[in-house]
């Protein structure tokens, strides 16, 4: 009870010099409650956000891309208009069997492409002499019923948000197409017009398909050379029926570490618990290893440059945050000591006297150390909450939406508080150790 006495006395007559060592543990929980929440929370937002950047996991045939990665043909993108023709084939009745994986839910789109070489006549008209041009067939914005017996809509119009169309998106399995930018400027095609494909199957019959061009899409890459078309009516022109030769798949990942390389070069090396813990974490490789798994025949790789651009983004966000978190601390370290240190030097003769009348060298350090702490632990209490506040202003601005403050962030705040404080005063009690009564009191 004399202890409480005594530190609330002392907040009355110190006042001002402990309202700032409030506000300046305040700030720090402020800080530090705001940037642990999105550390702890970053790794999902961050994903969501580099998400919007295609897909991060591509489907083959084994022949395919066993060919590709022995002669290095490369398997990123589209058809660029100088590959040949695919000759082995995904079946696209699978693609659907992608969401009964046990990463289901971090598989937020996919969808196939069919690359194959059509003949355009000149001015997109029928005549006598025609180009070759690359025709991708895909879906759009498709609905799927899937063997679960849920629904979901997948397509490269969400798989592809940044691309800019003039026009609209053609609809699925109807006769319409997309045209690239590049494309259209070569062959004089605009949105409403009409043209007509020709393709010499491999059973030798030509075929002809006539198509309305709804969009012209501007991709800012070679893509823009490409005419999109949904993947039934390419599959019927090209004699190809329920074939796509890739299937694109964006998924919500985890960066990889030493686990996810290694089991990325040879799943079988793993132990039965490396084994356990990569198969039920979200690695681009985990995943997928079960989509190749739920298709047969396929090979899933991941895009390296994707995958290596959200563990870096990742990483490099968590570091900024976790810096500013330690700087915190530190200016609350120091400004901590040195107010403390300016109230010793101030209270030195109630100190002195406090020892005179008998107080211990651990009494006074211990009254000393109460005040600051309960003072520190109101400054941290208004911290947290504000630092919730900014957390969420943080989510906002950032990633378009809020923060979960997990409980675990708290906690660990007050603790790392705790410790500073406790470091910041240290300086300051070694110097009541250093008071001597009879010199104080007497003026000396």
């Amino acid at each position: 009870m004399f202890l409480m006495r005594m530190v609330l006395r002392s907040f009355s007559r110190q006042f001002k010099r402990r309202l700032l060592i409030a506000v300046t543990v305040c700030l720090s929980a402020t800080v530090a409650v705001a940037m642990l929440g999105v550390v702890f929370d970053v790794g999902d937002k961050v994903n969501a956000e580099l998400s919007t950047y295609g897909s991060n996991i591509m489907v083959q045939p084994k022949q395919s891309a066993v060919v590709s990665d022995l002669y290095g043909t490369g398997d990123d993108s589209a058809s660029d208009g100088s590959q040949d023709d695919p000759t082995v084939f995904l079946k696209e009745s699978d693609i659907p069997k992608i969401k009964t994986t046990f990463w289901a839910f971090n598989i937020i789109d996919f969808t196939p492409l069919l690359n194959v070489h059509a003949d355009l006549a000149d001015g997109g008209q029928q005549g006598t002499t025609q180009r070759s041009i690359p025709v991708v067939g895909t879906w759009f914005n498709k609905k799927l019923h899937l063997p679960t017996g849920e629904s979901t809509v997948a397509g490269i119009k969400t798989m592809r948000p940044w691309w800019k169309v003039k026009g609209s998106w053609p609809r699925d399995g109807k006769p319409e197409a997309l045209v690239g930018k590049s494309l259209s400027r070569k062959e004089n095609l605009d949105v409403g017009g009409v043209v007509t494909l020709h393709k010499t199957t491999a059973s030798g019959h030509r075929r002809a398909l006539r198509v309305k061009i709804t969009g012209i899409y501007d991709s800012g890459d070679d893509d823009s050379d490409n005419m999109y078309l949904p993947s039934d009516l390419v599959q019927r022109l090209s004699d190809l029926p329920d074939s796509v030769d890739k299937i694109e798949v964006k998924a919500l990942t985890t960066p990889e570490n030493d686990l996810a390389r290694k089991a990325a070069r040879n799943p079988a090396a793993l132990s039965p618990e490396e084994w356990e813990t990569w198969y039920c974490t979200a690695y681009p490789s985990s995943i997928a290893y079960q989509i190749e798994e739920a298709i047969p025949g396929a090979m899933a790789k991941q895009v390296r440059q994707v995958s290596a651009l959200q563990g870096d983004v990742l990483n490099k966000t968590t570091a900024v945050m976790i810096l500013m978190t330690v700087m915190s601390l530190i200016a609350a370290a120091v400004a901590v000591a040195n107010l403390m240190a300016s109230s010793i030097n101030e209270r030195s003769s109630e100190l002195a006297l406090l020892k005179a009348i008998g107080a211990t060298d651990g009494a006074v350090s211990r009254l000393m150390l109460t005040e600051t702490a309960v003072i520190s632990l109101l400054g941290a209490l208004v911290g947290a909450g504000l630092g919730s506040l900014l957390a969420q202003v943080v989510g906002h601005v950032v990633f378009g939406s809020g923060i979960t403050m997990r409980p675990m962030v708290f906690v660990l705040v007050f603790v790392l508080l705790a410790v500073t404080i406790l470091i910041a005063s240290f300086s300051a009690i070694r110097s009541i150790l250093k008071v001597r009564p009879a010199e104080v009191l007497h003026g000396r």
